[in-house]
């Protein structure tokens, strides 16, 4: 028989059950009516990727040859044209080269002087100089010869008494006298120069040759000759034109041997490495595309204009002459690449607090972790785990809905 406590608590129960069977019914039934967002999904596969970083550069030769005005003057004349071939030696300009010209005989006029002055001092004088010494020496031994018979003869009669000691003494002064002039003259045609003088005037012969040296070179170069072969570039000076010394006349390079310059931003530099592949286009042939390689990676950033870059110097390898230095092109490194690649559409990528997706799994949303790889460019994500290729990802919601883990949708083409 129930007692009077039992009785009590029945009617409490009863509205627990009561309670808790709204609730499980309430939450059945928002679960049964909850909204399905409609998406648009990707399937997980595999494909050929390319991871790139573009920037401007310039086309510049490599061992190029460029003339400059050595003085301020006119342009005499120019002998070829933009994008001609020239050899070793072809003259390319001349200038109005009068000056140096009279420069180049005034030097050849002074070194043949100096030459004439030498040869004249080791041969003991001019030949002029040479004549009257020789003659001035035979009229000095004949009067030396004539004082000694005077001289004899003014002893014979001293012993005869007919000149006296004074006569005798007057004719030993003159013999004397012829003597001394004699061995002057000797000396004078054998010894006229010292070491001295010879190394003066040799001096002087070795700056005139220097002096004629220095105009020859400068007469050469009003004549613009080419040290190398190669294609005429830029020619910035026509025929008649004054120009101020130091000015760019010519310039020559083989356009088969040319580099670009370029400059990569900042967060770029860390992607580029030496070797790696590129492809430069520019403007002008549109159509037309070159290849090359970083030769020379950036080690330092600078600041150029408002931006900081990396420097870095590409090799064309396929140059044929039809890239012209100095024009601006654009370059195109490959930074990475992979064939055969798990990748997904680069919408599909969610980077807050960590690389995931969204995979569609029995109507739902999952959020899943993924490891993305190097080749992710702005298209594609390279996958390197997380995901295969049973797979599909969701893009977006049609109706730009957040998305969210265990959200329904439903996927629409």
């Amino acid at each position: 028989m129930p007692t009077t406590e039992t009785r009590r608590l029945n009617p409490l129960m009863l509205w627990v059950i009561f309670l808790a069977i709204i609730v499980v019914a309430f939450l059945i039934a928002r679960s049964s009516t909850r909204e399905v967002v409609e998406i648009h999904a990707a399937p997980v596969t595999r494909q050929n990727l390319v991871s790139s970083v573009s920037t401007n550069g310039k086309v510049e030769p490599i061992g190029e040859f460029q003339a400059y005005s050595p003085a301020a003057g006119v342009i005499a004349k120019v002998y070829v044209e933009v994008l001609q071939k020239v050899k070793v030696g072809d003259l390319l300009l001349k200038m109005d080269d009068s000056d140096a010209l009279a420069k180049l005989a005034a030097a050849q006029a002074s070194l043949r002087t100096a030459e004439a002055t030498l040869h004249d001092m080791e041969q003991g004088g001019s030949q002029e100089e040479r004549i009257n010494l020789t003659s001035d020496l035979k009229r000095a031994q004949l009067q030396l010869q004539q004082a000694t018979r005077d001289l004899a003869a003014l002893k014979e009669l001293e012993q005869k008494g007919a000149a006296s000691a004074s006569e005798v003494a007057a004719a030993e002064q003159r013999l004397q006298a012829a003597n001394n002039s004699v061995q002057s003259l000797q000396s004078r045609i054998t010894q006229r120069y010292g070491p001295a003088d010879k190394a003066r005037v040799e001096a002087q012969v070795a700056d005139a040759r220097a002096a004629l040296a220095a105009a020859q070179s400068s007469y050469a170069a009003f004549n613009i000759r080419t040290p190398k072969a190669g294609t005429v570039y830029s020619i910035p000076v026509s025929t008649y034109d004054f120009v101020s010394a130091g000015e760019n006349l010519v310039d020559v390079a083989d356009l088969n041997k040319i580099q670009v310059h370029a400059y990569f931003d900042e967060p770029e530099i860390g992607k580029l490495t030496v070797g790696q592949a590129v492809k430069i286009t520019w403007d002008a042939k549109p159509n037309q595309t070159w290849h090359g390689h970083i030769s020379i990676a950036p080690t330092t950033v600078i600041t150029y204009g408002t931006r900081n870059v990396g420097e870095c110097i590409i090799t064309v390898d396929d140059a044929r002459g039809d890239l012209l230095p100095n024009t601006n092109v654009i370059v195109t490194v490959t930074t990475a690449q992979r064939f055969n690649a798990l990748s997904i559409p680069r919408e599909a990528l969610h980077t807050d607090g960590g690389d995931f997706v969204y995979r569609v799994v029995n109507g739902k949303l999952v959020r899943t972790p993924v490891q993305v790889g190097p080749a992710t460019n702005l298209i594609r994500a390279e996958i390197l785990s997380g995901l295969t290729e049973k797979d599909t990802v969701a893009l977006g919601a049609i109706n730009n809905r957040e998305l969210s883990n265990g959200l329904p949708v439903k996927i629409v083409d």
